[in-house]
């Protein structure tokens, strides 16, 4: 198969990648899938099968309290609509979140936001008596996005 922009397979003798599904994803064509609380929804866009980190679009009602979770490894995203809240920190349409690894949480959105995140591990979600009620890795993201038949573009094999 030859790059469709230089006619070329190879560039100095360098391979160039052949996509087996297409790189590019238009996320306006996947419909939003409840995700793993009530009155949030996903667009899986990809998974880490070897940190079981994912890539996302969160959408969250306005009113919504998240449970206290944990990162393993750390979050990071933008803000695209809305805004969200910790017990001490805002933010809002616009701005960047990083959260490191460990952190702890119970997050709040009163006017409800839409975000772009990606994970760089799991997350970890809590009962009430601190016991673990739930870890979201990179292939509970995918067996879900599965069974809603919005999984086909990403491509990975979980050993």
């Amino acid at each position: 198969m030859k790059d469709e922009l230089s006619g070329q397979s190879e560039i100095a003798g360098i391979a160039l990648t052949q996509h087996d599904k297409p790189a590019f994803i238009d996320p306006e064509t996947l419909p939003w899938t409840p995700w793993v609380m009530d009155g949030t929804y996903f667009k899986l866009m990809d998974v880490d099968p070897k940190t079981g980190g994912f890539t996302m679009f969160l959408k969250v009602d306005p009113g919504v309290v998240a449970p206290t979770h944990g990162h393993v490894g750390a979050i990071q995203g933008v803000i695209l609509e809305g805004g969200f809240a910790y017990e001490d920190d805002a933010g809002k349409q616009g701005d960047y979140i990083c959260e490191h690894g460990g952190a702890i949480h119970r997050p709040v959105s009163p006017q409800g936001c839409l975000m772009f995140a990606i994970g760089h591990g799991p997350l970890v979600g809590y009962n009430p008596d601190g016991t673990i009620a739930a870890v979201i890795d990179g292939k509970m993201m995918y067996d879900m996005a599965m069974a809603a038949g919005v999984a086909d573009h990403i491509d990975v094999i979980f050993h």
